[in-house]
């Protein structure tokens, strides 16, 4: 049976993601727009915007924060590219962009002393085999496996080496070991579904030393620029950032951390996300043929949430596309180099009622791509509610016994 109830935002994208619940943009403070980003008011916007990330995030002292440009990719590059090569390097990748700095490392970078530790999609590495005298290279969330590091305990406090965690869909909605991370990069259009084109690289005392001390042996483009003169450039931590911003996206990005303070800050944030991945693995403990893509619950994302379905790729896509066409959900399907399936965005910015509305659809959907026929859509649970599923069931067995005993008085079957 077709549902009836649609999400009111059918706004599911795990990058951009969805805006928070009551944005307007009219309500945004536009007076820097038309305005440099060296005025005045330009640096003073753009170090509130750094500010209040170290503020809400509650970031140790003498922790940096600034505004780079390209995004959280941009910001990943920079890091690597000023920081890495004073030791060997330990790169870990469980998906798509951890792979990525592996090609970036190995490839681009071409360092010698490398250690590639990798995990199939839905897996993750082994973290007893890091190597805590290298510099280490991760992603804190796979947005496109669905995979997270469950906690930092596997990250010894007296490491020689440097920490450096793409945490691009999880700040803002995991907890972080602050304190055991070195450089921590992350986007405005993930979490806190703000606009693209702008990352953040969050610094500790420890990266800024090894900026101040070490010299990389290869060229260094204008845009990754960190130092001047063996110093590092404090002024990008305080709003003078390298190329010009857009300031509409700035005002965009502090209106929404105004709205993460107004419901409760980090916490409140992640639990709202949690609550909205419980709809979902609720609805997948009472439907088989559909699992989440990490293997383990422990390293299961609450916010970039992959899914299996029985389904082959060409069906997946039909679903997909039967879920758009209605306007149910928008951009689910799988990363384009990850297993075929969908991937459902559960940040702080979806409201979980939209989740629950969903899941109804949902099977539909995957009634739908099979072919199914009505009679055993029913069995199909839409949603986590176990008496009516048993209920449906049982009424399934009841019509199907008595159109046997119609079709067949004689035989007794």
């Amino acid at each position: 049976m077709q549902a009836t109830a649609k999400p009111k935002n059918p706004n599911f994208s795990s990058g951009p993601c969805s805006k928070r619940p009551g944005y307007d943009v009219n309500a945004l403070s536009l007076d820097t727009l038309g305005r440099s980003h060296r005025s005045a008011l330009g640096k003073k916007v753009l170090a509130l915007a750094c500010a209040e990330t170290a503020r809400l995030l509650g970031l140790p002292e003498a922790y940096r924060v600034g505004v780079v440009p390209g995004s959280d990719t941009g910001a990943v590059e920079m890091a690597m590219w000023s920081l890495l090569g004073a030791r060997g390097v330990d790169v870990l990748a469980w998906e798509s962009f951890g792979s990525g700095w592996v090609t970036d490392i190995v490839k681009q970078l071409k360092l010698a002393d490398v250690n590639v530790l990798k995990a199939d999609y839905g897996d993750i590495v082994d973290f007893a085999q890091v190597n805590f005298s290298n510099d280490v290279v991760f992603t804190w969330n796979g947005t496109t496996s669905g995979v997270k590091v469950p906690n930092g305990d596997w990250i010894p406090a007296d490491r020689a080496g440097l920490t450096i965690c793409d945490a691009t869909s999880a700040v803002f909605a995991m907890d972080l070991p602050w304190d055991k991370l070195d450089v921590v990069t992350f986007s405005w259009q993930k979490v806190l579904g703000g606009e693209g084109a702008h990352g953040m690289l969050i610094l500790s005392p420890r990266a800024v030393a090894r900026l101040e001390s070490y010299t990389p042996a290869w060229p260094m483009p204008k845009v990754f620029r960190l130092t001047s003169g063996g110093k590092l450039n404090e002024g990008i931590f305080r709003g003078e950032t390298i190329n010009t911003p857009s300031m509409l996206c700035v005002a965009d990005y502090l209106d929404a951390l105004q709205w993460i303070e107004s419901i409760g800050g980090v916490q409140a944030a992640i639990a709202r996300s949690e609550a909205n991945l419980a709809v979902i693995a609720d609805f997948v403990a009472a439907n088989d043929w559909i699992s989440f893509l990490a293997k383990d619950p422990a390293t299961r994302s609450n916010t970039s949430v992959c899914l299996s379905l029985e389904l082959d790729a060409e069906r997946v896509k039909k679903l997909v596309k039967l879920l758009d066409s209605e306007g149910v959900a928008f951009d689910i399907g799988s990363y384009k180099d990850a297993p075929a399936g969908i991937r459902i965005w559960c940040g702080a910015t979806i409201e979980t009622a939209d989740l629950q509305a969903l899941m109804p659809w949902l099977a539909w959907a995957y009634a739908q791509s099979r072919g199914l026929s009505r009679r055993w859509r029913n069995f199909i649970i839409p949603t986590s509610n176990f008496e009516r599923h048993f209920h449906v069931q049982g009424q399934n067995l009841q019509q199907d016994r008595a159109q046997r005993s119609r079709s067949f008085p004689a035989s007794g079957v």
